[in-house]
């Protein structure tokens, strides 16, 4: 699975961003609403885990070629910028879809989570690299 994941992160790059949109752009009334779920603030660590991958599959991309790590604090921005985006593009573009702070820093958050777990990534994928 790691070898799979190495060999084509740029495709799962592309498709895990398109994943993304489209959950963000799907309007509201087609998720479930649960109290229980509100209790556990389950929609940020959902939100914290997409952009953990989608920061993840961008690192690999900077470790397959060969980049320098200022391009990780690249990526990272890049990330954020895009859960930043994504949430004003709820408020204004999609339907029964609102802007939320709290799923911006959720976003955020899993990018820094990512961005601290980078060595560990760099270990985990040298294996591959030769």
């Amino acid at each position: 699975m790691t070898a799979f994941v190495y060999r084509h992160s740029g495709m799962l790059l592309v498709l895990w961003i398109l994943f993304i949109f489209l959950l963000c752009s799907t309007p509201g009334h087609y998720f479930p609403t649960a109290s229980w779920m509100e209790l556990f603030s389950l929609d940020k660590w959902v939100h914290a885990g997409l952009f953990f991958v989608l920061c993840i599959l961008c690192f690999l991309l900077v470790f397959k070629r060969g980049q320098s790590k200022a391009w990780m604090l690249i990526c990272t921005a890049v990330c954020i910028l895009y859960g930043i985006s994504l949430e004003y593009m709820q408020a204004h573009w999609f339907s029964n879809r609102s802007f939320d702070y709290f799923d911006m820093l959720a976003n955020s958050f899993g990018c820094g989570m990512a961005l601290s777990m980078n060595k560990v990534l760099f270990r985990k994928f040298s294996v591959w690299a030769n």
